[in-house]
């Protein structure tokens, strides 16, 4: 592959588009917006001109409901060889493709499982795909070359293939992306109108939790809109969990100890119940979970502290698996919480107190 078409030039199309750029490919950028792809080109994603001839692969970054619509206009102007669009719901633009009759032989749906709390091109990034799965959804009427060719696109984003039924990809990400995003906009929602003061005493718990509330509205009404019954279903059970939940919670405050100790189980069995799935979560690289402790480190708000942690814990020849940073209220230091492997808590904690760090290890 050395030519490539990208047809929206929001986050993810303009991601694309860079990654491709980096490896050597000439990438073609439009946009109906045309600011937008002149932004995209403009930070190294491409080129705006048109191609001479059709290029080897067409990429449609453009909303759900948009992809069978460009999608033929792309077909009709003979824009690529093969084609392959990246939205985040596949079922009904799959059955918008077919019914305008276009060419299911040389198209294959995807959908790269990245993104950002921000959009457009402005917050695109070469490396957002970099270790991410990116699901192939092809049907049998796609052909083995089409085939290769997303696997080749996957590959030089550094994402990592999976092949999946377009329904059950539907079911999947409602699961893990589009219900976990309407929940953490809902407990967002709550601190609107919040007093001052709680909000003050907000935490890495709640940031935690509503990080991809920030994410722009828009977008995700046209997501949802493509795959609402799912994604009202899993909230269904998820409201009758909750529902559970609060009974439970009445009982703590029941005058007659057996409805307490009801009440405790049934908060115990959910939080168990949380336990389990979280531990499901792939580790890095898609790798299976695996169990980090944490050393965490006080540090001062001036400019190079956080560089000069991360290398003397490089120096110490300890990986770091995971960091998060929690910023302590009306005080200038933060709280840097290193996840290592276990083994090297100990020397890791020694070694950085004695080069005058403040250090707790959990």
């Amino acid at each position: 592959m050395r030519t490539v078409a990208v047809v929206g030039t929001g986050l993810i199309g303009t991601s694309a588009a860079l990654a491709l750029t980096g490896r050597g490919l000439t990438v073609h950028l439009e946009d109906a917006d045309p600011d937008a792809a002149r932004t995209a080109a403009s930070l190294g994603a491409g080129t705006t001109d048109a191609p001479d001839g059709p290029v080897d692969l067409a990429i449609i970054a453009v909303p759900p409901a948009l992809v069978g619509k460009v999608l033929a206009d792309c077909q009709r102007r003979g824009l690529a060889r093969w084609y392959t669009d990246v939205a985040s719901v596949k079922a009904g633009p799959r059955t918008e493709v077919t019914a305008l009759g276009c060419d299911t032989v040389h198209y294959i749906g995807s959908h790269p499982m990245a993104g950002r709390e921000r959009s457009g091109p402005l917050a695109a990034r070469a490396d957002l795909f970099e270790g991410r799965p990116w699901v192939l959804t092809p049907t049998p009427e796609t052909d083995t070359e089409t085939l290769n060719a997303a696997l080749e696109l996957v590959a030089l984003c550094g994402a990592m293939p999976i092949v999946m039924d377009a329904a059950a990809h539907d079911r999947a990400v409602a699961l893990v992306s589009h219900a976990p995003q309407l929940l953490s906009s809902l407990v967002a929602a709550r601190l609107e109108h919040a007093d001052e003061t709680a909000i003050r005493l907000s935490g890495q718990g709640v940031r935690d939790v509503t990080r991809i509330a920030a994410s722009n509205p828009g977008m995700w009404v046209d997501i949802l809109s493509a795959n609402a019954g799912v994604v009202a279903d899993i909230l269904d059970e998820l409201a009758t969990d909750l529902g559970e939940t609060v009974t439970a919670l009445r009982a703590l405050e029941a005058a007659d100890e057996g409805e307490r100790r009801a009440g405790a189980a049934g908060i115990e069995a959910v939080m168990r119940r949380g336990n389990t799935g979280q531990a499901r979560i792939p580790g890095k690289h898609g790798a299976p979970p695996t169990r980090y402790e944490t050393v965490a480190v006080v540090l001062g708000d001036q400019p190079g502290e956080l560089g000069r942690l991360f290398g003397e814990v490089g120096a110490l020849g300890v990986n770091i698996e995971d960091v998060v940073i929690e910023h302590s209220s009306g005080q200038q230091v933060g709280f840097v919480q290193l996840s290592v492997a276990p083994g090297a808590v100990k020397r890791l904690a020694v070694a950085l107190r004695e080069h005058g760090w403040s250090v707790r290890a959990d």
